[in-house]
């Protein structure tokens, strides 16, 4: 569950029923896997070795629609001010203490997005505005949602995610993995679906069997014994499963102590994103990494300057600043990509928030990343005649050439067409 549950009443009646038949459908397929291990589960074995040949992926998905008008501000424009007279951010040039910062002569951020200032300032941070799906505008967090991490608009018939595509079509980057990829929730996301030796690990810093902690040593001797004698594929993955619990108790990622003096906020994305840092540097052979930030959906008290919106704003660019100290700042080979489904109206509506829009922004971070500058595929404008439907800001960049662009130069995999099927994607420079 997100960090920002107590925010949901804000949220429209289709998100927060998509965020309980989430956790109901994860919370059943966790039960599921702990009777029946993945066979594929290798023995384990530490190193404390950090080496790649090609980046490793971070996705961090932005649930329930992301103001992206609110995070990155088109700060020359009067009607930015004139259509959000309660949730607006003074111009950089006011003299109000709560003014924006300007990234360019064009946009800028608020204040509760200052954390991830040093890296756009050392052109690791490249921020994307007017993006989202230009093929599928639904308004629907669940269809909005499920295309976007298939990758491929309006195909049920799709099941597999675009990053387990991806892991699917290149070998390991390690000769002996223990896991490729992982999915910081209790289900897989759909993103990493079809991905090889991919599991849900909702906590990798205390994860392990359940129950009393005085008895737990001994638990896990028992499972190890009563499976010790039985057939394969039941006693490989067993043990592979035990060894698994071993490894990540071994790690201790509760004593990791991030580099630079990173500080991770005390939240689930910014635990999160720290156990993945500690999972990198452990060499364990990760590939990609899958990880919800929730709460976007403001349909109500928005208030991007001492409000929701502030905090969510705050925490996001804090963790995601601080992920970049400790990982990307120390010139580690990891890229790392945020989206949402899609971004919210133009206009406040009359509850001081913002309901389902079309485009809104995207992040991608790294060192590896063309950054330092707000890339659009030709701003679209906010003016009446500009907007969709009168009320939204136009998609004019897919989020699949981004993505096929990391994918292909980051990742190095040239499989675009089975990762993106049915697209043809346009190089942006999105990368160095």
């Amino acid at each position: 569950m997100s960090d920002h549950d107590h925010t949901h009443h804000t949220g429209c009646s289709e998100y927060q029923d998509l965020s309980r038949r989430q956790f109901l459908a994860s919370s059943a397929a966790l039960s599921a896997a702990a009777v029946v291990f993945p066979e594929w589960l290798p023995r384990i074995t530490l190193t404390n070795n950090f080496s790649s040949t090609r980046d490793i992926i971070v996705s961090v998905f932005m649930r329930g629609g992301v103001d992206g008008l609110a995070m990155v501000i088109p700060h020359t424009e009067a009607r930015y001010y004139s259509l959000r007279p309660t949730i607006r951010t003074p111009a950089p040039d006011s003299l109000a203490a709560n003014r924006a910062i300007a990234l360019n002569n064009q946009f800028a951020f608020p204040p509760a997005m200052s954390g991830l200032l040093p890296a756009y300032r050392a052109g690791d941070l490249l921020v994307m505005h007017a993006a989202g799906q230009k093929t599928n505008t639904s308004r629907s967090h669940f269809d909005a949602q499920r295309y976007m991490e298939v990758g491929k608009p309006v195909d049920p018939d799709l099941t597999s995610g675009w990053l387990g595509r991806h892991l699917a079509s290149v070998p390991p980057i390690s000769a002996t993995p223990v896991l490729r990829g992982i999915g910081l929730s209790s289900g897989l996301a759909k993103t990493l679906v079809g991905g090889p030796m991919t599991l849900p690990i909702a906590d990798p810093a205390n994860y392990g069997i359940g129950g009393s902690a005085t008895t737990r040593a001994a638990r896990m001797a028992m499972l190890k014994t009563n499976y010790e004698g039985s057939v394969n594929p039941l006693r490989a993955a067993a043990l592979d499963a035990v060894g698994t619990i071993d490894l990540l108790g071994r790690l201790n990622i509760n004593a990791y102590t991030p580099a630079s003096g990173a500080m991770y906020p005390n939240t689930g994305f910014g635990r999160g994103l720290r156990s993945i840092a500690a999972l990198i540097k452990s060499d364990i052979g990760l590939e990609a990494a899958s990880i919800d930030v929730g709460g976007w959906d403001t349909h109500a008290m928005q208030d991007p300057n001492g409000g929701q919106m502030a905090t969510l704003m705050q925490q996001f660019s804090g963790a995601m600043g601080a992920f970049w100290a400790d990982v990307m700042n120390t010139g580690l080979r990891v890229t790392l990509v945020a989206v949402s489904e899609f971004g919210r109206n133009v206009p406040e509506n009359g509850s001081n928030g913002t309901d389902h829009g079309r485009g809104t922004v995207m992040f991608a971070m790294g060192r590896g990343i063309a950054g330092g500058r707000v890339l659009t595929a030709g701003w679209p404008g906010i003016e009446a005649a500009q907007l969709e439907n009168r009320m939204d800001l136009r998609v004019t960049l897919d989020y699949r050439d981004v993505l096929a662009e990391i994918v292909q130069k980051r990742l190095q995999n040239n499989n675009l067409a089975y990762v993106f099927p049915g697209w043809t994607p346009t190089v942006y420079g999105v990368t160095r």
